[in-house]
């Protein structure tokens, strides 16, 4: 009796998660995008430039990035506490990961599954 085992290529395994985090990382940026505070969109600009898609982190490098972070009030243009008389919904402010994160982190995993088999 002669047995043969095959393992699905770790080389393969290795590039399906590569592209699953490049695509994590492009989708968080991108989703994160109408939470981040913005002003003159530097801050914006900062995630974009601060991040290597596929590393695994999405940093934001604006000096004041993480006091707009913890303490961005939300008050400014397109700001979380600002009251509208048109029915818009008001993202940017504080916590953006989080907020973000709650409203589309089944997206974003579903999207990085399509990728891995």
């Amino acid at each position: 009796m002669k047995l043969k085992l095959e393992f699905y290529g770790s080389a393969n395994r290795k590039q399906e998660f590569a592209k699953a985090q490049k695509i994590i990382d492009s989708e968080v940026l991108r989703r994160c995008d109408p939470y981040v505070p913005m002003l003159t969109g530097s801050l914006k600009r900062s995630g974009i430039s601060g991040t290597v898609i596929g590393s695994g982190v999405v940093e934001y490098t604006a000096p004041y990035a993480k006091k707009q972070y913890y303490l961005n009030k939300g008050t400014g243009r397109q700001g979380v506490a600002k009251k509208s008389s048109r029915n818009i919904n008001c993202l940017r402010g504080a916590y953006w990961f989080e907020r973000m994160k709650a409203d589309h982190k089944k997206d974003i995993l579903n999207k990085a599954k399509g990728v891995v088999k």
